[in-house]
C-alpha cells in the first residue's frame, strides 16, 4: 500500500470527534463571524476579497462590505476634495482679484473738540491761530471789506431762483468719494478751520453753528423751509450736510431726517404742453429750479449715505432732465427741451446735479452724451469776452463763476474759457450790496450777490488750492478768504432767543439777512444764510477737483463702475 493510502487510512481510522470538541469548533467559527473588526481590517479583508474569483464567497463577502463602506468613505472624502478645490481656486482668483478702495471719515482723536472750539458764545473771545503758508502772498487790506449792515438793492433781470449746491442723508460715517469730498468729521473740520490766510477759523464756523441751528429752529413741522419749500430744503440739507450732519447725528439728526423724507415724500407727476406726464416735486416754483436743486440734493445724498429712497426719487428727475437738454446744449424755464434759450443760471443747476448723480453712481441713459453737449454749449454758446453770460449771445455777468465751477466740477478745469473766467473774477469780493452800494467790486451785479458769491468762493478755492496752483490763484482765493472772514461772521443778525446744543446747553442762533429788491424775491433769509454757510464751509466740504485724480474720477466714474461693478458698498463705522 502506498504512503498516500496509508495516510488516509490512518485519518480515517482517526476516532470520531466529541460532541464538546464539535460544539467548540462551531463557537469559534460564530466568534469569528461576529468579531468586531476596525476600518482599517475591513478595509484589508475587502480587498483582499475582491482579489478572488468572483464566484467565490470570499469576492461576494467583499462587495457586500464595500457597499456598506461606500456612504462613510464618500462622507470623508468629498468634504476633502471640495476644500482642496476652494483652496486651488481662492490662489487663482485671489492674483488677479482687484481691490475696492472705499475711504472711510474718521474723527482723528488728536484734534481739539470742536463743539467747544466752535462754541458761538464765546467766539468773540476766541483768537485763531495763525497758520505758515508756503506760498509768499500779500495780506488784503480787511478795511477796505463792507461790514456794515446790509441794504437792499435793484434786481437784476436773471432767472435767480437759487436752490441746493450739495446734499447728503442717511449713515452714521459717510463713505468719501475718492479725490472728490472732503472729510466732514469733527476732527477735519477742526482742522481747516483752525486759523490761517487760505482755510476757516473759530469765527467761521461759529457763524456756520448760529446758522444751523437757526435753521433747525425754523424748520416747518413737515420738514420744510419757507417761503421756497421744495428749493429752500434742498439748501438747508446741503448745509446740514455740508458740515458731516446727517439722520444718525445726535444734535441736528432729526432735522436732516425730516427734511430728507419731505423731499422724497415732495416727488409727483404732473402733465407737460404736450400732454405728457413727467415727474416733478409738490410745491416747485413755476420754473423749475426747485426740480434741479432737489435733485441735485438727493443726488448728493445718494452719494454719500446710500439711502435706497433717495435713489429711487433721484433717478426719475436725473434723467428728467437728461432727456430735457435743448437741442443746443444748455437748458431752460420748465426743463423745455423745445428751447435754444441756454439759461446759464438754470443750466448751473441741471449741471450740478447730472455731476453729483454720476459721482454717486446713477448713470441714466444718455449721461455722458449730454455733459458733452453742455460742455460745448458753455464754450461756444454762453461764453463771450471773457466770461459766461446770462443766456446765449450775451456779456459776461455774475453768473461767469456758475459756468466756471461747472467746467471745473466736470473734469473741464483747464480749458481757456475756465482760465479766462478766472481773471475776470479776479478781483472780486464778497458783498452784501451789488454795484449800487459800495462797490467791493465793478464786476459783481446787483439783485442778491450771495447768488453769485456761492459760485465764486467755489470757483477762486478750487483754483487756488488744487495742486500746481498758479501764484496768482492762490493769492486771488487767499484775497476772497481773508475778506469772506471779516465779512461774513459780523454780518450774521445773532438773535435772542437761544436752542438746546448737544450738551443741552443753550446756543445762539443767527441767520443772513436777505438783500434784494422785492421784485427778486427767490428764497428769502433761508436761502440767504444756506449760501453764506456753504461758503464757509467751502475748506472741507470739497477737496479741489481740479486735481488730476478728482478729474480723472469724474470723466471715467462710468466705465470704473462698469468694469469692476462696485454697485453698492453699506460701510458704518461711529465717530
Amino acid at each position: 500500500m502506498s504512503d498516500e493510502s496509508s495516510e488516509w487510512d490512518e485519518t480515517a481510522e482517526e476516532a470520531p470527534l466529541s460532541a464538546e470538541e464539535l460544539f467548540e469548533i462551531h463557537k469559534a467559527e460564530i466568534d469569528a463571524a461576529f468579531e468586531e473588526r476596525g476600518i482599517f481590517r475591513r478595509l484589508a479583508d475587502m480587498f483582499r476579497g475582491l482579489g478572488r474569483p468572483r464566484s467565490s464567497p470570499e469576492y461576494k463577502l467583499a462587495v457586500i462590505e464595500l457597499q456598506r463602506l461606500i456612504a462613510p468613505l464618500c462622507a470623508i472624502v468629498l468634504p476633502t476634495l471640495g476644500v482642496l478645490i476652494l483652496i486651488v481656486v481662492t490662489a487663482v482668483t485671489g492674483q488677479n482679484g482687484e481691490t475696492i478702495q472705499v475711504d472711510i471719515a474718521r474723527a482723528q482723536e488728536d484734534e481739539a473738540d470742536l463743539e467747544e472750539q466752535q462754541d458761538p458764545d464765546e467766539i468773540e473771545e476766541q483768537t485763531p491761530p495763525e497758520e505758515v503758508v508756503d506760498v509768499q502772498v500779500d495780506t488784503p487790506n480787511i478795511s477796505e471789506v463792507d461790514v456794515s449792515t446790509p441794504t437792499p438793492t435793484p434786481n437784476e433781470p436773471v432767472s435767480v431762483k437759487p436752490a441746493t449746491q450739495d446734499s447728503v442723508a442717511l449713515i452714521k460715517s459717510p463713505i468719501t468719494m475718492r479725490s472728490m469730498t472732503g472729510s466732514r468729521n469733527p476732527g477735519s473740520i477742526g482742522k481747516y478751520t483752525a486759523g490761517g490766510g487760505l482755510y476757516g477759523d473759530a469765527q467761521t464756523e461759529g457763524a456756520v453753528l448760529k446758522a444751523l441751528r437757526w435753521l433747525k429752529k425754523t424748520q416747518n413741522a413737515n420738514g420744510s423751509w419757507s417761503p421756497a419749500p421744495v428749493s429752500n430744503t434742498g439748501l438747508a440739507i446741503l448745509a446740514f450736510l455740508a458740515h458731516g450732519e446727517t439722520p444718525a447725528s445726535k444734535e441736528f439728526g432729526p432735522t436732516v431726517q425730516k427734511a430728507m423724507q419731505f423731499l422724497i415724500d415732495s416727488l409727483s407727476k404732473k402733465k407737460d404742453k404736450t400732454g405728457k406726464e413727467v415727474v416733478t416735486f409738490k410745491g416747485t416754483d413755476g420754473n423749475e429750479y426747485a426740480t434741479l436743486i432737489a435733485t441735485y440734493a438727493l443726488c448728493e445724498a445718494y452719494g454719500m449715505t446710500r439711502n435706497p429712497n433717495t435713489k429711487v426719487v433721484a433717478e426719475q428727475t436725473l434723467q428728467r432732465i437728461v432727456d430735457n437738454q435743448g437741442p443746443t446744449g444748455g437748458w431752460d424755464y420748465g426743463i423745455n427741451k423745445a428751447s435754444t434759450r441756454d439759461d446759464m443760471s438754470f443750466a448751473g443747476w441741471a449741471l450740478q446735479a447730472l455731476k453729483a448723480g454720476k459721482m454717486a453712481g446713477m448713470h441714466p441713459k444718455g449721461l455722458d452724451e449730454c455733459i458733452k453737449k453742455a460742455i460745448k454749449c458753455l464754450k461756444t454758446r454762453n461764453f463771450r469776452n471773457g466770461g459766461f453770460n446770462y443766456t446765449a449771445g450775451g456779456g459776461p455777468t455774475g453768473l461767469t463763476a456758475t459756468g466756471c465751477l461747472a467746467m471745473q466740477l466736470l473734469g473741464y478745469m483747464n480749458e481757456k474759457e475756465v482760465k479766462d473766467a478766472l481773471e475776470t473774477m479776479r478781483q472780486w469780493k464778497p458783498s452784501f450790496t451789488g454795484e449800487k452800494g459800495k462797490k467791493l467790486t465793478e464786476a459783481l451785479p446787483a439783485g442778491n450777490p450771495q447768488y453769485y458769491c456761492y459760485y465764486a468762493a467755489q470757483c477762486k478755492y478750487q483754483a487756488g488750492m488744487c495742486q500746481g496752483a498758479t501764484p496768482a490763484n492762490i493769492k486771488t482765493w487767499q484775497d476772497w478768504n481773508m475778506a469772506m472772514k471779516a465779512l461774513y461772521p459780523r454780518t450774521i443778525v445773532t438773535l435772542p432767543d437761544t436752542i438746546a446744543g448737544p450738551d443741552g446747553k443753550p446756543r445762539k442762533i443767527g441767520y443772513w439777512k436777505w438783500v434784494a429788491d422785492e421784485t427778486c424775491k427767490g428764497g428769502g433769509d433761508t436761502m440767504t444764510t444756506c449760501l453764506c454757510a456753504l461758503q464757509l464751509m467751502v475748506y472741507y466740504r470739497y477737496l479741489p477737483t481740479m486735481q488730476t485724480k478728482a478729474a480723472k474720477a469724474i470723466t471715467e466714474q462710468e466705465e470704473s463702475e462698469e468694469s469692476k461693478k462696485t454697485a453698492e458698498v453699506d460701510v458704518e463705522v461711529d465717530i
